[in-house]
């Protein structure tokens, strides 16, 4: 599989939702495989909250690859021999584009908390500014996972002559309020943590002994992303062996597991960053800038597919479901499934052989 990883730099503005402007910005993108000659062969993925423009295959020395690499790759569900894959990393991000650590033009000091605010709205407009540079104008197909799938949904909306298709998973049409209430946990943490000093630390301040208040609000985002069901099968009630049962802070597996993750997660990812890409996903709303949530749909002309997972307690089934109600009843072109997992809402990352052929015959078929 052909792996390229590019910067793509933009002088002219970026318009904001918010009215404000993001200029210069950068995108970092990563392509799989060969554009064909009439370009009909592009697949755009879009990542989720934690995730970046690195979505398959392996960097030299890297032992860990893209965060969907069992998706995408040759012969894989995404076939890299037939399509032409680009994953760009989302701006606000900490991965390459443009985000809060970035230098604010002209000075050479980062923006921290003069950043503006982003949406996924005006993710989605940076990376259409960065196809269109590219020379693609049309996508046969637009895929993506939590927020991913948000962005998915945005793209049908916003720019409905775009994609053929629309594959979006584990999401919804706006963010309610238990998902909200999770990200709370991470924005009081990251804030309250000493060391954040109100974003005001050094670019290199985490990396070697991360936030604590990112890992805090990070425990929260990982009960969130699993279920009571799948932490019973991992974990039960199995308490570490070095630790003595009656020792205050001595811990279940269930806990050490949460420390292990969250830990490393907060040296590699900017607390700055976090908060705005939490900020993006609880302002989600398909329906703002529309007279309604079925007007907002009635605009979509590609064929959507979406892929709810049962043990979902992020994004409920029943939001998803409530799209496919409304796209059947505008008489759309439209397919829903529900995966039978037990995971929880990391399902769409993990349980792969549970939908990669559902995504396979939607490729084949359109």
């Amino acid at each position: 599989m052909k792996i390229t990883t590019k910067v793509a730099h933009f002088t002219s503005p970026l318009y904001l939702e918010s009215g404000r402007i993001l200029e210069p910005y950068d995108i970092i993108y990563e392509t799989y495989g060969t554009l064909n000659e009439s370009k009909d062969n592009v697949i755009l993925i879009c990542h989720a909250l934690s995730g970046s423009h690195h979505a398959a295959g392996l960097y030299e020395g890297d032992r860990k690859p893209g965060w969907w690499d069992g998706l995408i790759g040759d012969g894989k569900a995404i076939d890299t021999n037939k399509y032409y894959v680009i994953c760009s990393n989302v701006i606000g991000s900490c991965f390459g584009s443009t985000g809060p650590m970035s230098d604010m033009y002209p000075s050479n000091e980062p923006y921290r908390l003069k950043f503006p605010v982003v949406t996924i709205k005006d993710m989605v407009k940076a990376q259409m500014h960065l196809l269109s540079s590219l020379g693609i104008h049309k996508v046969k197909s637009i895929i993506g996972g939590s927020m991913g799938g948000m962005q998915a949904l945005q793209f049908a909306v916003d720019y409905p002559n775009f994609a053929k298709s629309i594959i979006a998973l584990a999401t919804t049409y706006a963010t309610r309020p238990w998902a909200i209430a999770f990200n709370k946990v991470a924005m009081e943490a990251i804030r309250k943590d000493p060391r954040f000093n109100n974003g005001n630390y050094d670019k290199n301040e985490f990396k070697e002994r991360g936030c604590d208040g990112l890992a805090i609000g990070r425990i929260a985002g990982h009960i969130s992303y699993l279920s009571p069901d799948s932490m019973e099968d991992k974990f039960g009630r199995r308490y570490v062996a070095t630790d003595g049962l009656f020792e205050l802070f001595g811990r279940y597996e269930v806990e050490r597991y949460m420390e292990y993750n969250t830990s490393n997660f907060s040296k590699m990812f900017d607390p700055l960053s976090y908060l705005y890409i939490i900020k993006a996903i609880n302002t989600f709303n398909l329906s703002r800038g529309y007279e309604s949530l079925h007007e907002a749909i009635l605009r979509i002309k590609a064929n959507v597919h979406l892929i709810s997972f049962k043990g979902d307690l992020l994004f409920l089934p029943r939001e998803m479901e409530h799209i496919a109600k409304m796209l059947k009843r505008n008489g759309q072109n439209y397919s829903y499934h529900q995966i039978d997992s037990d995971y929880g809402h990391d399902a769409f990352l993990v349980e792969l052989d549970k939908f990669k052929d559902i995504i396979t015959e939607i490729l084949e078929n359109e």
